[in-house]
């Protein structure tokens, strides 16, 4: 889907495939037909944007073949999908049963993440419509928190200046610009828009970062200084990931508490942070097993469907994505042009959907309600 913002910029909105485990070429491909071909006939859309997880497998192939990038193109575009946006952060084997804190490795201490980055940059500057030339990659904030001693700070510096100078002679060879957007997530070296100014380099017509507003909640930063940070730090956010957290206002209470248990699972890292609080805790389970106090409200990284709250008595984080679409788009200069909802957690809610269609709808449905904020915004979808 695309908008016109009053500022004459094309906003492009779509949903995140790593909700599909695909890690290969025909995988991919595969999901496109069964999955985002119908939630765009479900939205009635002549387009779909489709932020692109591609893992390590696929990258592979179509590094090695040049007709494995096409085909993926041609399907593109016969389903009436375009992708200006990947998702680079999962590296493979996402919707595994156990990720956990698998999600971070190969950090960007090393250079297999450095070649996987710069290879998604390639392949997504192909895969850009005709008339669209500046995409986006998302990627881990650096690394898990621990360890991070100087030389590990000092090599992943290296790796950023390598990848400016990758992504600056793309764009010289081909006439498409691709920015690499690296995600704050709780827990990493880069957890808080303030760490993102601490740590990654200002002023990069190529580097920045990808904005998730459940990480944002999780870590109650409220979107209008995250926002004014970042800019002023020459930190732009090449792309919104829509997305909300779970709440509980009153963790301590016994209904809230056994609500919360029905999200502790095997496969994701739920990390989980107290209002006012010192400190946060790594994962839901440590939480409720008395990891923190329970005095205040609570924030767990759960992506829950943006357009629903979970079952009562908990909520989802919605304010906080309202606030940074009106943040990011609702003034009068587009501060980002990509959004991309991604709620990859379908699988693993309380409550998943009952078969195929039932996740179609979902995943429509999530998607109308930032296309509706999006034009009581005062963006115009274009319909051609």
């Amino acid at each position: 889907m695309r908008f016109r913002h009053p500022d004459g910029t094309t906003v492009h909105l779509g949903y995140c495939t790593n909700v599909h485990p695909a890690e290969d070429v025909p995988g991919v491909i595969a999901q496109l037909r069964r999955y985002a071909h119908p939630v765009r006939e479900r939205l009635g859309s002549a387009l779909l944007g489709t932020g692109l997880w591609l893992g390590s497998t696929a990258v592979r192939e179509m590094t090695a073949d040049e007709r494995a990038v096409k085909r993926l193109r041609d399907v593109l575009d016969e389903l009436g999908l375009e992708t200006v946006t990947l998702n680079g952060f999962p590296y493979e084997g996402f919707q595994a049963g156990v990720v956990k804190r698998r999600v971070y490795s190969p950090d960007w201490t090393g250079e297999a993440r450095l070649r996987h980055t710069v290879d998604l940059a390639r392949i997504l500057a192909r895969l850009l419509p005709d008339d669209v030339g500046t995409g986006s990659v998302s990627t881990v904030p650096l690394a898990w928190r621990t360890p991070w001693p100087d030389g590990r700070a000092a090599a992943a510096a290296a790796n950023l200046r390598r990848l400016e100078a990758e992504l600056a002679e793309l764009e010289d060879r081909t006439g498409r610009r691709v920015r690499v957007g690296f995600e704050p997530e709780p827990g990493c070296v880069v957890g808080t828009t303030a760490q993102a100014v601490r740590h990654l380099p200002g002023g990069s017509p190529y580097l920045g970062v990808c904005l998730d507003a459940c990480h944002l909640a999780v870590e109650f930063e409220e979107p209008g200084p995250a926002a004014a940070r970042l800019t002023a730090a020459g930190l732009p956010v090449v792309k919104l990931q829509a997305s909300c957290a779970v709440e509980a206002d009153r963790p301590a209470a016994p209904e809230q508490r056994r609500a919360l248990r029905r999200f502790v699972e095997p496969r994701f890292l739920h990390q989980t942070r107290e209002h006012g609080a010192a400190a946060g805790v790594d994962d839901l389970a440590e939480a409720l097993d008395g990891g923190l106090p329970g005095a205040r409200p609570w924030r767990v990284h759960f992506h829950v469907p943006v357009h629903a709250d979970p079952a009562a008595p908990l909520r989802a984080t919605r304010d906080v994505l309202r606030d940074a679409l009106a943040v990011l788009l609702g003034g009068e200069r587009a501060l980002t042009s990509h959004v991309e909802v991604e709620t990859y957690t379908w699988a693993a809610l309380p409550s998943p959907p009952a078969g195929e269609r039932a996740l179609i709808e979902g995943i429509a449905a999530e998607i109308d309600w930032v296309r509706n904020r999006l034009t009581g915004l005062g963006l115009t979808e274009e319909t051609t």
